[in-house]
């Protein structure tokens, strides 16, 4: 029942509202929905929204097999290729006008990983040859200019020359480094290496899994830190439960695709840790708050947050099949999605929730708000629950 009705989700709901949002004249998709369901067609195009567009309608076909799906990736991965791609220096700027020309020129850590997230992807689907070429090339920017001795530095101009990292700083902090960045290096290098073989790709996983056990892992709060100075110093007293979740699962793929045992006795304690914890913390009224500063929880349900919650629960379970609480808890997080969190006027869902229930006024399609949460909370649950009894 539950696999069934997420996967009627995608395919009824989720698929034709993105498909909808293909700009056939310009190319790529359309850069924004207001919550009035207005539909922007000359806003920005970000490109992490393109990539994550790419990468969705990607797994949409590999899952799917529907030629359509594929179509859109061409559509995307075509717009990508062609625009969101600096020619003269390399890497993809953050954003195009509507037309495709450059608006934003950064040049960010985050934007290059996925691209390589979604280029990996497609060419998984495809078998398109380019895509994988891009995808090493923007992985050979990031390992040659985008890194010094401690990590991954983020923020950049368009001659890769290092600017601050307003894209990815929040909560009145500037970080050189965060925990949301190298998370993301950590998935799209998964998925390279996935479908390339590459071993030194696979020595940049051991590389992060290493960081992550090292300085982003907090042992004694059992929790991830967030946000950092150059050399991994905390600055912010931040519990992100969202991400949290979410690196739980993702860590436990990337272990999975590297196949290397010692990293897999040294790490998975480290994500059975942060799963339990975000149970018997964040997740309250069937769902999952938004993150706790200086302890002080902020209880929005946000749209992202809710589908991680899912399937890093789920993964939860999966690891460890004792804890029932785990599954029954991805389910009913999955019931409150589908009374509170999806949009009924159109079945894309509200960017949040407060804590009565009642969604605010923000886009459903902006250069954040994307298929990419929710379309892969889909795509994990239907091909997880083949494994679940």
């Amino acid at each position: 029942m539950f696999a069934a009705e997420v996967k009627e989700h995608l395919e009824k709901d989720i698929i034709p509202f993105w498909q909808e949002l293909r700009d056939d004249v310009y190319g790529g998709f359309y850069g924004y929905m207001g919550h009035d369901l207005a539909l922007h067609e000359k806003a920005v195009k970000g490109c992490i929204l393109n990539s994550r567009i790419l990468w969705f309608f990607s797994n949409a076909y590999l899952l799917l097999k529907e030629e359509r799906l594929l179509e859109d990736a061409k559509h995307a991965f075509q717009f990508l290729k062609e625009c969101c791609m600096d020619r003269e220096n390399g890497g993809v700027y953050w954003s195009l006008a509507y037309d495709g020309k450059p608006e934003d020129t950064t040049k960010h850590t985050y934007n290059q990983a996925f691209a390589i997230y979604a280029l990996s992807s497609y060419y998984d689907a495809s078998g398109d040859e380019l895509a994988l070429e891009l995808a090493k090339g923007l992985y050979g920017i990031i390992e040659t200019k985008c890194k010094d001795e401690y990590g991954y530095l983020e923020a950049f101009n368009i001659r890769f020359e290092p600017e601050d990292n307003d894209k990815l700083s929040e909560n009145g902090v500037m970080a050189e480094k965060t925990m949301n960045t190298l998370l993301h290096v950590f998935e799209a290098y998964t998925e390279l290496y996935r479908v390339s073989g590459d071993e030194k790709v696979a020595d940049n996983i051991r590389y992060m899994l290493g960081l992550v056990a090292d300085k982003v892992y907090n042992a004694s709060a059992g929790r991830q830190e967030v946000f950092f100075d150059r050399t991994w110093h905390t600055l912010i007293d931040l519990y992100s439960y969202g991400h949290d979740i979410e690196a739980a699962w993702l860590i436990d793929r990337g272990l999975e695709i590297l196949g290397d045992a010692s990293y897999s006795e040294k790490i998975s304690p480290i994500t059975r840790t942060i799963t339990d914890n975000i149970y018997k913390r964040a997740y309250k009224n069937e769902s999952l708050a938004n993150e706790a500063e200086n302890g002080v929880v902020d209880a929005t349900r946000i749209w992202w947050v809710q589908a991680e919650a899912v399937v890093g629960f789920l993964n939860g379970y999966q690891k460890n099949p004792g804890h029932w609480e785990y599954l029954e808890a991805a389910k009913a997080i999955w019931n409150y999605i589908k009374d509170y969190q999806i949009d009924k006027r159109c079945h894309e869902w509200h960017w949040a929730v407060d804590e009565k229930r009642r969604p605010l006024e923000k886009p459903l399609v902006d250069p954040w708000k994307c298929p990419y949460h929710n379309g892969r909370m889909c795509f994990e649950v239907i091909r997880r629950m083949s494994d679940v009894t």
